[in-house]
């Protein structure tokens, strides 16, 4: 993004790489969607929602005007760009909706009442 090149020399290894990012957090979504035992899911869910952050700063450092991949000279690259851009708002929406804050989450008693019972009735 910074060289002083072609820019149709890396045009299709960044596409490339940026499908390959987005695919790799697709993944992490549907691993962390799936596995709800995670023992500390608030804090995967931040680190995974951290990531899809950076990459959405990313896809909006390419696809503004400064950037050497214009759509003039590259006029499917916007498309692209939505694409990614839409699957990693689809991705952060699932995440997000997936998981209950801390602050929000009632926690389980360690001991269940029965339990609480029987021992304190044996003393």
């Amino acid at each position: 993004m910074r060289l002083d090149t072609d820019p149709s020399i890396f045009y299709s290894q960044t596409m490339g790489d940026l499908e390959f990012i987005g695919s790799v957090m697709d993944t992490l979504a549907v691993k962390f969607l799936e596995n709800i035992k995670f023992l500390d899911r608030e804090a995967e869910a931040d680190c995974i929602l951290e990531a899809e952050w950076q990459f959405g700063q990313l896809l909006n450092e390419i696809s503004n005007n400064s950037s050497p991949f214009t759509g003039n000279l590259f006029p499917e690259m916007p498309a692209i760009i939505n694409k990614l851009r839409k699957e990693s708002n689809r991705r952060k929406s699932q995440i997000e909706d997936s998981y209950v804050p801390q602050e929000n989450s009632v926690p389980e008693p360690v001991v269940s009442p029965a339990e609480l019972n029987g021992l304190l009735g044996s003393l």
